[in-house]
C-alpha cells in the first residue's frame, strides 16, 4: 500500500514538473516576447487576478464534483490553452487564455494539496505514524521534483534562444544605477535586449516544445493517477452540507482566527517570489550583466529550491516547523539587507548566483512548511483552507506586479521586509494559540486527529 501512495505522489510531482517546465519558461519570457503596449505584463496580471477570483469559490465546488484526480487533469488543460494563446499573441488571444489559466490555477493547486494531505493521513493511519510527519515528507518529495521545473524551463528557452549569444558592454554610468537605486533600469533593459528579438521560427519551436510537455503532463495524470477519497471522520458531515455553503466555504474558512493570522505569511510567499522573478532579474542581473544571464541565474534559484525542499521536508520532523520558519526569515532578512547595500558589477559574478541560491533555500521552507502547516491546522476543511492559501498568495503576486512599474527597487525591498516582519509576528501568535489549545504533551495532541480517524474507520 505504501508503494501505491508513493506512486501517486510521484505521478502528481512529475505531472506538475512537466506542466510548470512549460508554464515557468513562458512566464519568465512574457515581458520580453510581448513587450508591445505591455501585453506580456498585462497577461501576467490577468493570470493572478483570475487566480484570486477563482480561489474564492471554484476549488471546493470542482473538487467535490469531480474529485482531486480529474480536477488536477482538467486544470492542467487550462495551462495548455495559455501556451496555445502565445502562438498568435494579441489582446484577443493572450488575455482570454490568461484568464482561463488563472481560473484553473486555483483548482489545480487546491486539488494537489488536498490529494497529498489525504494520501499522507491515509498512509499514516495504516503505518501507525503521525499524520503531520507523513504529510511533510510528501510535500518535500513533491517540491523536490516540482521546483526543478524552473531549471528545465529556463534551460529549454536558453538552448532555443541562445544559439547566438551577444556580449553586452555596460558603461560605468549605467552600472551606478544598477541594484536598489535602479535609476535607469528601463533604459538599460531596452538597450541590452536584442531589438529584433528572436525569430518567429524560434518562438514557434519553443512554444511547440512547451505545449507538447503540457499535453504530456495531462496524459500522465489522466492515465496513471488513482482517484482518492477522504474517508475521514467528517465524511458524513460533508454529504449533508448544502450547495450554497460549499460556494461560501472559502470565506467561511476566514471565521477561523488562525486562518486570518496566516494571511500575511501566505501573502509573503507571493511578495518574495514576485520580487526575485521581476525585480532582481531586471534591476540586478539584466542591468549589470545583460539579459542573456537571467536564465542561468534563475536556474541557481530553482536548483537550491528543489534540493532544500526535500531536505527540509525530511528534517522538519526532527527540528519542528518553528525552527525552520525562523531560519527562512533570517535568510531572507540577510538577503534583503544585502540587496539594499550591494552595488552590482560584472566582476561580482559569484554574488549574482549566491543571492538567488540563498533566496531559493528560504523559499523551499516557505513552500513546503506553509503548505504542510495548512494541512495540519485545517485538516477538516482542507479544500477551503488550500483555496485560501492560493487566494492570499495570489493577492501577494498581484500587489507585487501592481506596484512594480511605479516604485524604486529599494522601496520594494522595504515593503518585502515589512511584510516578512508582520508575517512572522502573526505566525508566532498562531503557534502560541496552538500550544494553548493542545494538551501539555503537544506531540500526543498532534497524533489525536490520526487516532480519531483510525477509530472511525475501525467502527465502519
Amino acid at each position: 500500500k505504501e508503494r501505491s501512495h508513493l506512486k501517486n505522489i510521484l505521478i502528481i510531482s512529475f505531472g506538475f514538473l512537466f506542466l510548470f517546465t512549460a508554464y515557468g519558461g513562458l512566464q519568465s519570457l512574457q515581458s520580453s516576447l510581448h513587450s508591445e503596449e505591455g501585453l506580456g505584463v498585462a497577461s501576467l496580471s490577468v493570470i493572478y487576478a483570475a487566480l484570486v477570483l477563482s480561489s474564492m469559490f471554484l476549488p471546493p465546488i470542482v473538487i467535490k464534483k469531480i474529485g482531486c484526480k480529474w480536477a488536477i487533469a482538467g486544470s492542467m488543460c487550462c495551462y495548455i490553452a495559455f501556451s496555445l494563446g502565445n502562438f498568435y499573441a494579441s489582446w484577443y488571444t493572450l488575455i482570454p487564455t490568461s484568464m482561463i489559466l488563472g481560473l484553473g490555477g486555483a483548482v489545480l493547486w487546491s486539488a494537489k494539496c488536498t490529494y497529498l494531505t489525504i494520501a499522507g493521513n491515509a498512509y499514516a493511519q495504516k503505518a501507525g505514524k503521525m499524520g503531520k510527519d507523513v504529510i511533510n515528507q510528501y510535500f518535500g518529495i513533491f517540491f523536490l521534483i516540482f521546483q526543478s521545473s524552473g531549471i528545465w524551463g529556463n534551460l529549454i528557452s536558453s538552448l532555443v534562444f541562445g544559439q547566438s549569444p551577444k556580449q553586452v558592454n555596460i558603461s560605468e554610468v549605467d552600472l551606478m544605477c544598477c541594484g536598489a537605486e535602479d535609476c535607469t533600469a528601463t533604459n538599460i533593459t531596452n538597450s541590452t535586449a536584442d531589438p529584433a528579438g528572436p525569430s518567429k521560427s524560434l518562438i514557434y519551436t519553443l512554444l511547440g516544445i512547451y505545449t507538447g510537455i503540457g499535453i504530456l503532463a495531462v496524459l500522465l495524470v489522466s492515465i496513471f493517477l488513482d482517484q482518492i477519497t477522504d474517508n475521514g471522520t467528517d465524511s458524513e458531515e460533508k454529504k449533508t452540507i448544502p450547495f450554497w455553503s460549499t460556494v461560501l466555504a472559502t470565506f467561511q474558512q476566514l471565521k477561523d482566527v488562525r486562518q486570518c493570522l496566516l494571511i500575511p505569511l501566505t501573502m509573503y510567499s507571493g511578495f518574495e517570489q514576485g520580487f526575485l522573478a521581476g525585480d532582481y532579474t531586471k534591476s540586478y542581473v539584466t542591468c549589470a550583466l545583460g539579459i542573456n544571464f537571467v536564465g542561468f541565474v534563475m536556474i541557481s534559484f530553482n536548483a537550491t529550491n528543489s534540493i532544500f525542499s526535500a531536505i527540509f521536508g525530511k528534517i522538519s520532523q526532527f527540528t519542528g516547523r518553528k525552527v525552520l520558519f525562523a531560519f527562512a526569515a533570517v535568510i531572507n532578512l540577510a538577503c534583503i539587507i544585502g540587496l539594499l547595500l550591494w552595488k552590482p558589477r560584472p566582476d561580482h559574478l559569484a554574488v549574482f548566483f549566491i543571492m538567488p541560491a540563498l533566496w531559493g533555500m528560504a523559499d523551499a521552507i516557505w513552500q513546503t512548511q506553509t503548505n504542510a502547516l495548512y494541512g495540519v491546522l485545517f485538516e477538516k476543511h482542507k479544500e477551503a483552507a488550500f483555496a485560501n492559501y492560493r487566494l492570499w498568495e495570489s493577492v501577494g503576486f498581484v500587489i507585487a506586479f501592481g506596484y512594480s512599474t511605479f516604485l524604486r527597487v529599494y522601496v520594494k525591498l522595504y515593503i518585502v521586509l515589512a511584510v516578512l516582519v508582520v508575517a512572522m509576528v502573526l505566525y508566532g501568535v498562531v503557534e502560541y494559540l496552538e500550544s494553548k489549545t493542545s494538551p501539555a504533551v503537544s506531540s500526543s495532541a498532534q497524533e489525536e486527529p490520526v487516532k480519531l480517524k483510525e477509530n472511525a474507520q475501525q467502527s465502519i
